[in-house]
């Protein structure tokens, strides 16, 4: 899979998937799912979360620790994109460096091709 994860993301997504665990709002078989869905205001908008059913056609990969599913449409537009964690300033969040990507939004959260 072409898809990185840095290692400050790695360390946020244990962290809250253990979160989840203790809490008991998902399993420990649980794994993290990227995804891209039509919308936001550039015209795609970069989906994340945990999720525990993977199907047979998605595309599978442990990165630090961390099982990343992507669906097989989604991988299209993923592929060669790093997934980061800032903390500053500017906010607190997971941002996306995609390379596919012709243009995006002024908040990184939706993109065009």
């Amino acid at each position: 899979m072409a898809i990185k994860i840095t290692e400050r993301a790695v360390s946020e997504l244990k962290t809250l998937m253990q979160q989840e665990v203790e809490q008991n709002r998902m399993s420990a078989k649980a794994v993290l799912r990227l995804m891209v869905v039509g919308g936001g205001c550039s015209g795609f908008s970069y989906k994340m979360g945990f999720d525990e059913n993977v199907t047979p056609e998605d595309r599978i990969e442990e990165v630090g620790q961390v099982k990343v599913v992507v669906d097989p449409k989604s991988y299209l537009y993923l592929s060669g994109t790093e997934v980061d964690f800032q903390d500053g300033l500017a906010g607190r969040g997971f941002v996306f460096q995609n390379p596919n990507a012709s243009g995006q939004c002024g908040c990184g959260s939706s993109f065009s091709v």
